[in-house]
């Protein structure tokens, strides 16, 4: 099949690496012309996957539409700039493969709405997600992931596309649920990386981050979503990953903030983007929108950007008043 890749990014390239590996090919689309240059001469992508081999059939381009008339579309761009970058023309007739985690700011939309608003053409859509360091899966560490997608035949492509000895494919209908879960796990991780900040232990880590699945069950079955969704790949599995992996960009950002650095600070240093930090205030609108409380992402929202001290705000989480769990 012909796929193209729409960003450079870690994730999008350890994408391609797997969709040639498998025989297709591949075309990645970069901002940066030092990306393409590197990819397409000595195939590799030191700025954002360092140590990746790409195999020779992977190459780039900074020319966005070079990637229209492909059979799939993967978007590996973060939420907030879906709308820059994919237009209906890239994605007419293709099935839209989306690995961003977020909730547009401002639309409260999920991914799946956002595509279907800009690019009305396309065949199909698919969201892929799951506990999935880019940096592990281009060591061929055994990984798994669920694909989710109201087209059978375009999630079953998507398996076959993907799937490998060590990267495993699930398949699901619940869009909603694959959506939300990954959204929400990065707000959660922002508030377990304040945990290990302030230097709590691992009985406050597991109670956030077995509350922080409460709430994004909440919001997710508000939503409409299956619950049993959000107990899997989807939800638990990537939450636990996002909350407690070396690797995780959203982890690390709370955990800058719980040893005393501003947000702007954090942020004006990073390379790659931490989607949990806007996702932060779309979810609390869109929690409010269907009348469901997220006091977790509350509190990580006050510190963000209230000032709220973050020592603080774990007592006012456990001085909430008494009630079944």
């Amino acid at each position: 099949m012909t796929v193209g890749i729409l960003g450079s990014g870690a994730w999008g390239t350890a994408m391609a690496h797997i969709a040639a590996q498998n025989g297709h090919d591949v075309l990645m689309w970069a901002r940066e012309d030092d990306v393409v240059r590197e990819i397409n001469t000595v195939h590799s992508n030191e700025r954002f996957l360092a140590g990746a081999l790409l195999p020779d059939s992977v190459r780039a381009t900074a020319r966005l539409l070079d990637l229209c008339g492909r059979d799939v579309i993967v978007n590996a761009t973060p939420t907030q700039f879906i709308r820059t970058t994919l237009v209906d023309e890239l994605a007419t007739g293709a099935v839209v493969v989306n690995l961003a985690k977020g909730i547009e700011r401002g639309t409260r939309l999920r991914v799946s709405e956002v595509v279907a608003h800009i690019a009305p053409s396309m065949k199909s859509f698919v969201a892929l997600s799951g506990p999935s360091h880019a940096e592990e899966v281009l060591r061929n560490m055994p990984t798994t992931v669920v694909c989710a997608g109201r087209d059978r035949d375009a999630v079953s492509m998507v398996q076959k596309l993907f799937m490998t000895p060590t990267f495993r494919v699930y398949a699901s209908d619940d869009v909603v649920g694959v959506e939300i879960g990954g959204a929400l796990k990065n707000v959660i991780a922002i508030a377990a990386g304040i945990v290990d900040g302030l230097g709590m232990g691992d009985n406050t880590k597991a109670a956030l981050i077995t509350r922080g699945l409460a709430e994004i069950s909440r919001l997710g079955v508000a939503l409409g979503a299956d619950p049993q969704t959000l107990y899997g790949l989807a939800g638990l599995g990537d939450l636990f990953v996002t909350c407690t992996s070396r690797h995780s960009r959203n982890r690390a950002v709370g955990e800058r903030i719980g040893r005393g650095e501003s947000l702007d600070q954090i942020l004006g240093s990073m390379s790659a983007v931490a989607e949990g930090v806007p996702t932060t205030q779309a979810a609390l609108e869109l929690a409010a929108q269907v009348g469901v409380e997220l006091p977790i992402t509350e509190r990580v929202a006050a510190i963000l950007w209230q000032g709220a001290d973050a020592e603080d705000s774990v007592r006012r989480l456990m001085m909430r008043p008494a009630r079944e769990e």
